[in-house]
């Protein structure tokens, strides 16, 4: 499967192919040792109140709930940092990262974000740093919230850190904005039609001034089109 590049529209199948794991849950811990990745949505009915602030640069990320299993009403009560036996939660070892950074004892932990934009489709929206973490009272229960920052850094096979040359994507695209493109363009390449290898591609490139925040200047091209079109004002 060829590199995934923020903006990249793949399935549900591509995604856990790319990822080499089956992503059952949203939070997922340096999977088999290496890169942590968190799916998120910011669609209507959404189970968790994720938030994308400051232009699309910071992402703040809602914990997850006790499974259904230990919980008939998960949302009555506190998420958990631990298990019952002591183990750390998916919430435990991400708001330990966090706390190592805040503490200078590691770099920031660098996670990679997908985004559902509807059942069985998702977009890669880059690589973050998990920056802060804490617990926030919401109604009658306590909730993690996770805050990370949108990053030029990338991860590689070897789960090596490095900086990235493209420093076009430094901000997401409001999910506002995907939808309505989406719906816009029928899921097809605005070129071809074709529905395979999509990509959210602006307009007017980013590097020369073109925004991330108004549909008008965001369009989908299937991966033959974005690659022809590269950085080129057309």
């Amino acid at each position: 499967m060829s590199k995934i590049k923020p903006g990249d529209i793949i399935s549900y199948r591509e995604m856990c192919m790319k990822e080499d794991a089956s992503l059952q849950r949203g939070m997922n811990y340096k999977i088999r040792g290496k890169a942590s990745v968190i799916l998120m949505s910011l669609r209507k009915g959404a189970p968790y109140e994720d938030e994308v602030n400051q232009d699309g640069q910071i992402l703040i990320y809602e914990g997850h709930d006790v499974p259904k299993n230990e919980n008939k009403n998960p949302k009555s009560v506190s998420q958990l940092e631990c298990t019952r036996n002591g183990k750390h939660t998916q919430n435990g070892k991400f708001f330990q990262a966090a706390m190592k950074y805040k503490d200078g004892l590691q770099a920031p932990e660098l996670v990679k974000v997908y985004e559902k934009i509807k059942d069985g489709i998702w977009v890669y929206n880059g690589v973050f740093e998990l920056i802060d973490a804490w617990l926030q009272d919401v109604g009658i229960r306590k909730v993690f919230k996770f805050k990370l920052k949108i990053t030029n850094k990338t991860i590689n096979e070897r789960n090596r850190r490095r900086e990235s040359d493209d420093l076009e994507h430094n901000r997401l695209i409001p999910s506002s904005v995907k939808f309505e493109v989406w719906k816009r363009d029928k899921g097809r390449c605005t070129k071809c039609g074709s529905a395979d290898n999509l990509h959210y591609d602006h307009v007017l490139p980013f590097s020369k001034g073109g925004t991330s925040l108004m549909a008008e200047n965001i369009q989908l091209l299937c991966a033959r089109h974005n690659l022809k079109k590269s950085d080129k004002i057309e």
